[in-house]
């Protein structure tokens, strides 16, 4: 039986080539429309079906996109203007269960996510060569993560969710 918690498998680093970077950058730069395709026409019931047995909704899954973006952009911002910055962790699992994830449309994120992957991507478009070996410290992880990792890290991030929508839709023939 697949492992639904990961429909495309777990993220695994790969060094730095111009080839990579542009597919990278174009996987940050369609995530908000890939995801908002995911769910088109999904109705109330259906946002609100788990992905995968003791899993978060579809609802959930894209709220968390959100403000997992927004961290990655934050983070990337630190790490561009900073060395070596300590960057922020956060409970997920906790933020999905707060009133603003619970409350509000999905339509909410993704607009988010639209506006935000713009300012995102000519952030990333201009990250020199050199600069993608910058590092934060991951304090949870104890360690530090460079650039070029977190930039490989979200574009898998993106499309593992939008895949756990997509296998949904699948599994459930809608």
């Amino acid at each position: 039986m697949e492992d639904l918690r990961y429909p495309i498998g777990k993220y695994i680093p790969v060094p730095f080539s111009e080839k990579q970077l542009q597919d990278w950058l174009t996987d940050i730069s369609f995530l908000p429309r890939h995801l908002e395709n995911a769910i088109i026409n999904l109705d109330e019931s259906q946002l609100n079906t788990p992905y995968r047995p003791e899993g978060w909704t579809v609802k959930q899954l894209v709220h968390h996109v959100a403000d997992s973006h927004m961290n990655a952009y934050i983070r990337f911002k630190l790490g561009l203007t900073e060395v070596n910055p300590t960057i922020k962790p956060y409970d997920q699992d906790a933020w999905v269960n707060l009133a603003d994830t619970q409350n509000l449309p999905v339509n909410i994120s993704l607009t988010i996510l639209h506006a935000l992957h713009l300012r995102w991507i000519e952030i990333l478009k201009a990250i020199s060569t050199t600069d993608w070996n910058r590092t934060v410290f991951h304090p949870e992880h104890k360690k530090e993560i460079t650039l070029w990792h977190l930039l490989g890290m979200y574009a898998w991030h993106g499309k593992h969710h939008v895949a756990h929508v997509t296998a949904l839709r699948e599994r459930m023939k809608w």
